[in-house]
């Protein structure tokens, strides 16, 4: 029978990860030529764990900073997002261990957005970015800190 890994076990996966890869085929249509920096999802989790109070960070600026760190293009769009979501799951599963909880509700989606399949969905994190004096307005059926840009950590 097959058995489900924990949040703890997919953060902890490497798969051969970190990886650069070329950008071909298809994918050139989207995000361009050059290369793509695809990294671990323990990569992800450190960059979440280090947003200050009173500030923000998005899924872009993750992907930026992972392009960075291994000189390629860009980051993986694609994979930052997943693993960010593993980050904040894994994040809630240590802190039951008795380990420090990271932040991970200060990463928010590229526009802005709470993302809502991080722990507790958007009103949980509502909450903690409202405690942080964060304003959280509502676009439709999008929760939104308004004013994001301004608080954004630099890169």
């Amino acid at each position: 029978m097959y058995q489900r890994k924990t949040w703890i076990e997919k953060l902890n996966e490497t798969h051969g990860l970190p990886k650069v890869e070329k950008i071909e085929g298809k994918l050139t249509t989207r995000w361009g030529t050059g290369t793509v920096a695809i990294p671990a999802p323990r990569e992800v989790y450190e960059i979440m764990a280090k947003v200050p109070k009173g500030k923000l960070t998005t899924v872009n600026q993750i992907r930026k900073m992972i392009a960075k760190k291994h000189k390629a293009t860009i980051g993986c769009p694609i994979t930052c997002g997943i693993f960010s979501v593993i980050s904040a799951n894994a994040a809630e599963d240590l802190h039951k261990q008795g380990k420090p909880l990271i932040p991970y509700w200060r990463t928010l989606k590229s526009d802005g957005t709470i993302n809502e399949k991080y722990p507790g969905g958007v009103e949980a994190q509502r909450k903690l970015l409202e405690k942080e004096e964060h304003k959280v307005i509502r676009k439709g059926q999008k929760f939104i800190i308004q004013d994001f840009e301004k608080v954004l950590v630099k890169n």
